[in-house]
């Protein structure tokens, strides 16, 4: 009876621990959070690294999530839809930029708020957008040019 007893307290160990394990998982990926925010569209030229969990900054602080992101086939831009804490008032002059956290970080949506008396209100469009700069392009691009301008001196 003592090995039954103990094999149903291990059991209910590793059966909390992994219930633990998916209450934590979802809350630091944003799954788990209520939907208490209101939404905005935002259409991009290039979202690349973001994706629907992603972080939304205002100041470094993190006011909200994507909530989806698709491909518009009319004008070939990333359309994406955030949503942002209620309580958190996004002035209608604002920018929405696709930033990364550094060289080897992922990348997040930040906030540059505007300076307007008026803001966006639920299902409102951000029409100021900046996307993703890839690394590698820009490495290419510098590499490139730095050919160009050697022929160019010769």
């Amino acid at each position: 009876m003592s090995e039954n007893t103990t094999e149903v307290l291990v059991g209910g160990a590793v059966l909390a621990a992994a219930i633990g394990f998916v209450v934590y998982a979802g809350q630091m990926t944003g799954f788990a959070q209520a939907s208490g925010g209101y939404p905005l569209t935002a259409s991009f030229r290039s979202v690349e690294g973001v994706t629907v969990g992603t972080d939304v900054r205002l100041a470094g602080v993190k006011v909200g999530t994507v909530t989806d992101v698709v491909l518009n086939p009319e004008t070939y831009r990333a359309d994406t839809t955030i949503s942002v804490a209620r309580g958190v008032e996004i002035p209608d002059d604002s920018a929405v930029v696709v930033s990364s956290e550094g060289l080897l970080g992922g990348n997040f949506v930040e906030i540059y708020p505007g300076g307007s008396p008026f803001y966006y209100t639920e299902g409102d469009e951000i029409l100021d957008t900046q996307g993703a700069v890839s690394l590698i392009s820009l490495l290419l691009k510098y590499v490139g040019s730095g050919g160009e301008d050697e022929a160019a001196a010769q």
